[in-house]
């Protein structure tokens, strides 16, 4: 699939939280493998977080489109040594397609003209499935547990009491972190 990438601007913030929703919450994100659905109800992402992620320095949300649709995204944060890889959503429906693959490449690439060494991301420990993909693109468990934000409405409402995030990483110049 010939997708165009281009950077978030104030005027895709429905569309990228409509995405991200669709992928992760609610019943139309149980067309696709990455729902939370069955752990996590309410929100997770709003308008103001992602008008924050765009406007903050070190800050992009990378857009795939295709004939002007928005298909997926991410959220890039320059950390210094890493660059933080989050908010990464692929319309449910064309999950499994290579359109995640091709954006996860992209967010690279990013993370390398930024002089990033490694990418991070935080993901929660019982997504078996969700981390074998990420081990499949060269990510690593680093065992750094972090808690999750429980009594924070903002990122969901736990439907279990043992969710907790996991670090993963990858080192960008291909040696072993």
């Amino acid at each position: 699939m010939d997708l165009h990438f281009r950077n978030a601007v104030a005027a895709d913030i429905p569309a990228i939280v409509a995405l991200v929703e669709s992928a992760y919450r609610g019943e139309v994100s149980r067309a696709g493998w990455t729902t939370e659905a069955d752990f996590l109800d309410g929100q997770r992402i709003d308008a103001e977080g992602v008008a924050a992620d765009i406007g903050k320095p070190g800050s992009v949300i990378v857009l795939a489109e295709q004939d002007g649709q928005l298909l997926a995204c991410c959220h890039l944060e320059n950390t210094g040594e890493a660059c933080y890889f989050g908010m990464f959503s692929v319309a449910p429906q064309l999950q499994g397609g290579g359109i995640g693959k091709q954006l996860m490449q992209e967010a690279e690439r990013v993370a390398l003209a930024w002089q990033c060494a490694a990418m991070e991301m935080t993901v929660i420990d019982i997504r078996d499935e969700l981390i074998a993909f990420y081990q499949r693109r060269g990510y690593i468990r680093t065992g750094i547990k972090k808690p999750f934000p429980y009594g924070d409405a903002r990122f969901g409402l736990p439907l279990r009491a043992d969710l907790r995030f996991e670090i993963l990483r990858k080192d960008l110049h291909g040696e072993t972190p």
